[in-house]
């Protein structure tokens, strides 16, 4: 949907959208500016052919290289850390040949002379023999070091198999390709040039389709290159099952999500021919160009869209109405087919587990967070994992009418899955959807909050600078890269650490809850602790009987109505009668004059007795009904209690008083929530101060506006202080009945919902100690059988392919490069007073090909299998990262001055 200026649409965390809309507007003025600076190629279609072509030589000869640099790094493997230019080259073949080539080091740059063996099939393979990554297949001129490319991306053997893996970029991931080069050239003391930038882009992504390569050899080895098999084998405490587990709920819980930082601008948005709209076959910067195992396609997402839309008035299973829908935009198909129209692709949409791994990704392809992206996550994962899983989502309560009505619905039935609502977004929604989806109340759910997704984007946004201006191939890339390395580097080196804190987290609210909940249990006279299930229950019945106004008040209601028509009706009758005129001697000559008078008058009086008739006949009937054996006059309660329900305006102003109250209120809840957190700046703190004091000022009108509103219905008022106690928009949901008060209910009162809620999270708690005994102990397996399955590959390899033996080396190096902190918070967790079971490993029942478990067998190697290409991928918008930087201030300044234009145009 192309937006008019009519409709408000929402800015990313990572902001931008308006630039990117000010270029397009601009024109064939900003398109003349470029040109005059070199940002678009004059001839883009030589261009393309051009790299084209030499994507298509590098893929030819990429098997070659792929050998010549295993067998370099096999080479250097007791080289220690010296540099390109410190190695001693020495050949005493009289047939080699000498290659000149400038050498781009990390800290120096120098034109030298490379050996070519008569092994070597091509002057590319010869250079990775000798750790260099050509720019050009044919006859290369410059040269990259592995090194200088290992230190902006490297790869790290990950634990089975090994994965390339940032490090500079990964751990400043806004850290562009031209930002890198930059920095080389000032250690190497020479000015910097913008083809430089293009040269690094070339060999970067030649060195990360050797990675791949080597990845894919390792995979095979490892007999770990099974459809889905990193997918299944993601989470070690997730997926590592063992015989005699304890029976749980929840075989897995994972978390998804949709985040729109991650943007890209469409390549030819400026003259606009934007890249997608072609054929697949039109141009090389389709998505498809890059493949990876953790990535959807579009092609498989597609699948799930469907025409026939649910509506987000729809009834839930029990028939309820959805009552979350307007406090949700990504339940509005309205606001999820809306975007900026110069992006290509607007965001990601992720899955991750209760640990933190990424499971899945996939694009949002100009759209906003549409059901399609959830339903394919969740599809996958169900084919992946089978019975039993939980998925948390922000408005799971609507996804799981969605899921129920697609296509996916019978056989999401048939293995169990269950929609859940994560804890900190399920306070937001409505009180009911909360008995039924919130965390807490989950049974099984343990303390899990399903939250995940936000602390993965809450890292992954700083991508989006670096990839604003990339191609889809580059873009996906970097983001498949990032969360690769987060799952190997960060959440794994943490996984211990994350059941440490956890079990301390339970054993610690075990601890205190008790006591809590024993002292709420006296001041509330409650025996039994299954008293707060009735409790919640009985909140949950009541609760429904607000959805529709009870049988006998509607019956009320509409008594009273008659009433009021049949007093007008009498009025109406009694004023005709008492204006009939009476023929007499005196009267009868005028009055027959006028026949047409007469007749109307004794039209008027039938019509008024009829009315009359109707409107009484109806009362009795209505008063037989309700029992009712003497008439309601004005006088009565009843009539007055009627007349006050039946009015809409009074009853549109107290919900509209208490709706700004309860915005109000949450507004200062979240906003001290995020004073409070850490990485909140100085400035953020005092402008949210501020802003706490102009809400607290504000709150005291709504209060006074909502006070004034509830007097008119005889509903308790509030004061300031309880008001802003308030912690949920739950606590406002018990507000909106004005039929009755429930405050004198046991289960209604502040101390009951706070033991309710405590007895709750203690039941998690015990829950959370089962899971994580469980998990602990898969872990414990999993680092046992991971370290015996390693070394037994690397043996069955040692003799007869050594290179590749030495990459399950150092596969093996990353295996265990974190064991020494597991097995610290191991030690403190087997330390812990209510640690209640052993670190003795287990027996897994995964025996299937690659698992740790199995006995590893010798598979025949295919080093000649084929390769995807490099990079079909139109490079230009790399070779424009250095434009786009460069006027990035001009473009700021373009945008100030339209947005000026813009203002004037609409003043009044």
């Amino acid at each position: 949907m192309v937006l008019d200026g009519t409709e408000s649409l929402e800015v990313s965390h990572a902001g931008g959208e308006f630039q990117e809309l000010t270029s397009g507007l601009l024109g064939d003025f900003w398109q003349s500016t470029s040109q005059r600076v070199g940002l678009k190629h004059t001839d883009y279609q030589t261009f393309r052919d051009h790299s084209a072509k030499r994507t298509a030589t590098f893929s030819a000869q990429m098997s070659a290289m792929v050998l010549a640099y295993m067998a370099w790094l096999f080479s250097q493997k007791n080289a220690g850390q010296k540099g390109f230019f410190d190695s001693d080259e020495k050949c005493d073949n009289v047939h080699t040949t000498v290659f000149n080539v400038l050498v781009l080091d990390v800290f120096c740059t120098e034109k030298t002379s490379i050996i070519v063996e008569p092994t070597d099939l091509y002057l590319s393979s010869a250079l990775v023999h000798h750790g260099l990554i050509p720019c050009s297949p044919i006859t290369p001129k410059v040269a990259i070091t592995a090194p200088a490319l290992k230190l902006y991306h490297t790869t790290v053997a990950a634990t089975q198999p090994p994965q390339p893996l940032f490090t500079a970029r990964q751990r400043c991931p806004h850290l562009s390709i031209q930002a890198y080069v930059k920095s080389l050239c000032d250690m190497h003391g020479v000015p910097f040039y913008n083809h430089r930038s293009q040269q690094f882009s070339i060999a970067l992504d030649v060195y990360l389709q050797i990675l791949v390569f080597v990845s894919k050899l390792v995979q095979q080895a490892l007999q770990c290159n099974q459809p889905d098999w990193h997918l299944k084998h993601g989470c070690p405490a997730c997926t590592y099952t063992l015989q005699d587990e304890p029976p749980m709920r929840f075989k897995m819980l994972f978390t998804q999500d949709g985040n729109d930082s991650l943007k890209r601008v469409a390549t030819k948005v400026l003259n606009g021919d934007l890249d997608d709209a072609g054929p697949l076959t039109a141009s090389p910067t389709l998505e498809g160009t890059f493949h990876h195992e953790q990535y959807l396609t579009r092609e498989f997402v597609d699948r799930f869209t469907s025409d026939r839309r649910v509506a987000h008035s729809i009834l839930d299973e029990d028939g309820n109405g959805n009552l979350c829908a307007e406090c949700w935009k990504n339940m509005k198909d309205s606001t999820t087919q809306k975007m900026w129209n110069v992006f290509g692709e607007t965001g990601v949409f992720i899955a991750v587990c209760r640990h933190g791994f990424c499971l899945l990704v996939t694009d949002m392809v100009q759209s906003g967070e549409q059901s399609k992206y959830a339903l394919a996550v969740t599809s996958k994962l169900l084919d992946a994992f089978g019975l039993d899983l939980g998925g948390g989502y922000d408005i799971g309560c609507h996804f799981k009418t969605t899921l129920a009505s697609s296509v996916l619905g019978k056989h999401a039935r048939s293995l169990n899955y269950t929609s859940l609502v994560n804890a900190f977004h399920g306070h937001a929604h409505n009180r009911l959807c909360q008995l039924d989806n919130l965390t807490t109340y989950v049974e099984g759910l343990r303390l899990e909050d399903l939250e995940g997704c936000e602390q993965a984007f809450s890292k992954s946004n700083a991508l989006a600078p670096s990839i604003r201006y990339a191609s889809i191939f580059h873009r996906r890339q970097a983001i498949a890269y990032y969360f690769e390395y987060n799952n190997e580097m960060e959440v794994y080196a943490n996984l211990t650490k994350f059941l440490l804190n956890n079990y301390k987290q339970a054993l610690d609210l075990l601890s205190n809850g008790h006591t809590t909940l024993e002292r709420l249990m006296r001041e509330l006279g409650v025996n039994d602790p299954t008293t707060f299930k009735l409790w919640l229950d009985k909140e949950r019945v009541y609760l429904k009987s607000l959805l529709w106004e009870p049988a006998e008040e509607t019956l009320q209601m509409e008594y009273w109505e008659w009433l009021v028509n049949l007093s007008g009706s009498r009025k109406d009758l009694d004023t005709i009668l008492s204006t009939w005129t009476i023929i007499t001697a005196h009267n009868a000559v005028s009055l027959g004059s006028d026949g047409s008078a007469t007749r109307k008058a004794e039209t008027m009086r039938h019509h008024a007795q009829e009315n009359y008739k109707k409107d009484l006949k109806a009362v009795q009937e209505l008063e037989g009904h309700l029992g009712i054996s003497r008439r309601w006059v004005p006088e009565d309660e009843e009539w007055q209690a009627a007349a006050r329900c039946h009015a809409p305006n009074m009853f549109g102003t107290y919900q509209q008083a208490l709706d700004n109250l309860e915005r109000l209120v949450m507004s200062r809840i979240f906003e001290l929530s995020k004073m409070n957190q850490s990485g909140t700046g100085y400035k953020l703190c005092k402008h949210i101060g501020k802003a706490l004091q102009t809400h607290s000022a504000a709150i005291q009108t709504a209060l006074t506006q909502y006070n004034i509103a509830a007097k008119a219905f005889s509903h308790c008022t509030l004061e300031f202080d309880k008001v802003v106690e308030y912690a949920f928009l739950a606590d406002f949901d018990l507000l909106r009945d004005m039929r009755q008060d429930i405050s004198m209910r046991p289960w209604a009162s502040p101390a009951a919902q706070l033991a309710i809620n405590t007895y709750f999270k203690l039941c998690r708690a015990k829950e959370e100690v089962v899971r994580l005994n469980v998990e602990i102990c898969r872990l414990v397996t999993y680092l046992v059988d991971e370290e015996r399955y390693l070394r037994a590959c690397k043996a069955l390899y040692q003799d007869t392919h050594p290179a590749l033996a030495h990459q399950i080396s150092r596969c093996h190096a990353i295996c265990s490069r974190f064991t020494p902190l597991h097995l610290c918070s191991l030690e403190k967790i087997s330390h812990l007073p209510g640690f209640s079971r052993t670190l003795t490993p287990g027996i897994s029942v995964l025996h299937g090909p690659g698992d740790s478990a199995s006995v590893p067998q010798r598979v025949p190697m295919d080093s000649s299998q084929s390769s995807p290409p490099v990079c079909t991928d139109d490079v230009e918008e790399d070779a424009d990262e250095d434009a786009n930087e460069d006027h990035g201030a001009d473009l700021e300044e373009r945008c100030e001055a339209l947005q000026q234009i813009l203002s004037v145009t609409t003043d009044t």
